[in-house]
This record gives C-alpha cells, structure tokens and sequence, in this order.
C-alpha cells in the first residue's frame, strides 16, 4: 500500500509541474505578442518572465515539501526513522560532491594562475 501511496503521491507532483510548465508556456507566448504589438518592452518582458519563473520555482518547492509532509504523515514511525537516515545519507553525500566541486574548482584557478605567470 505504501508503494501505491507513493505512486499516487508521485503522480500528483507531476501533474502539478505539467500543469506549471504549460502555463509558463502560455505565459511566454502572451509576454511574447505583448512585446510584437509593442504594448510591453522586451525589457519589461524579460522582468514578467523572470517573475514567472521565480514564482514557478517557488510553487515547484511548496509542492515538493507538502508532498513530502504527507508522505511521511502516513509512514509508520520506522518508516520515518529509516527515511530521515536515508536523507541524512543523501545530505552528506552531496555535501562531499559540493566539496570536490569547490576543490577542483580552487585547483582549475590555482593552475589557471601559475599558467598565466
């Protein structure tokens, strides 16, 4: 049943992003003949589109934590306890792969800087 819940869960997150996708999609278009009648600048319309986006993503990320609030409201206390450890595997696994990014970045630069000299 977990599986199903899960899956439903899961399902309803997709649709939510298909359905943010396609309006940003009519969005677009309508920023879009704004700017071709010329009743907006194409400045004014990369403002509307930057505003779309931002309040995509952050729709995107409410979603994604009320998703995740319920799941774990019908999991049974083991369940969240094997759940939070997996996260916290998860958390420390793409700290260490920020952590070789920032390395190899300061590298890159550091060589990057002897070659200059």
């Amino acid at each position: 049943m977990a599986n199903n819940f899960g899956d439903g869960l899961k399902d309803v997150f997709l649709a939510g992003v298909g359905a943010m996708a396609m309006t940003g999609e009519k969005a677009q278009e309508l920023v879009n003949q704004l700017i071709s009648k010329g009743e907006i600048t194409v400045e004014q319309g990369k403002q509307i589109n930057d505003e779309l986006v931002q309040k995509a993503a952050d729709t995107a990320k409410t979603i994604r934590y009320d998703a995740l609030e319920t799941a774990m409201a019908a999991m049974t206390p083991e369940q969240r306890q094997e759940f939070a450890a997996k996260a916290a595997q998860f958390a420390a696994s793409a700290k260490d792969e920020a952590a070789k990014a920032d390395a190899q970045d300061t590298a890159e630069a550091e060589g990057g800087a002897c070659a200059a000299k």
